[in-house]
């Protein structure tokens, strides 16, 4: 092949990879990709600076490799207080990442209560699923985790909600050996939300 040619298709194939890997150059130098930066280094001063821009949307920047923003950052460290401080700048906490994982769903399967309650506390939804369909209170049941498996159940979350097996938190739980604990957890459930449902039914002036 002339060597002509052969130049000419180098620099096509050059020009060619700079377009494809614009998209990611360009994020590192964009303003979500140093906000999501200084969450990782902890730096507060920079992610407040960055916040405090008027008309700013970048609280819930993700990372375009895997999707993932502020708050799953700082979920996977077990770091409440900046749990606390992101979702109170706005930060949305029903957002999925690539791999389709909400950050609650990422502090019950680490165990981290304080995370999920603050979590909660910012309007997280207790019943969203991965992509297999696994809800946070069937990741608690796989944990035996029973402090985490009461506070699910006291804010909503659904014991017979199947994931994409077929099987729910109370299916798993009955699968399990010593089980007896959970099942209560389950009951209690069971009966406050039959009371909340009479409750809710006794309406009107009594006679």
């Amino acid at each position: 092949m002339p060597r002509a040619v052969m130049r000419r298709i180098a620099i096509i194939g050059a020009l060619l990879g700079a377009i494809a890997a614009t998209p990611v150059a360009a994020q590192m130098f964009s303003d979500g990709f140093e906000f999501l930066k200084a969450v990782k280094d902890r730096d507060g001063d920079a992610v407040t600076e960055a916040l405090s821009e008027p008309g700013t949307t970048i609280i819930n920047s993700r990372d375009i490799t895997s999707g993932e923003t502020a708050l799953h950052i700082v979920t996977q460290r077990r770091d409440a207080l900046w749990i606390r401080f992101l979702t109170s700048r706005g930060a949305n906490p029903n957002i999925r990442d690539k791999k389709g994982i909400y950050p609650i769903q990422l502090a019950v399967t680490m165990g981290f209560a304080e995370g999920v309650e603050a979590l909660i506390k910012a309007g997280a939804e207790v019943e969203v699923t991965d992509n297999s369909g696994e809800t946070p209170l069937i990741a608690a049941i796989h944990r035996r985790d029973i402090p985490l498996i009461r506070l699910l159940l006291t804010n909503g979350a659904n014991p017979d909600r199947a994931d994409n097996s077929g099987r729910s938190a109370r299916d798993y739980a009955g699968l399990m050996s010593g089980n007896s604990s959970i099942m209560a957890e389950f009951e209690r459930a069971d009966a406050e939300r039959v009371k909340k449902q009479g409750e809710a039914g006794n309406y009107g002036p009594s006679f």
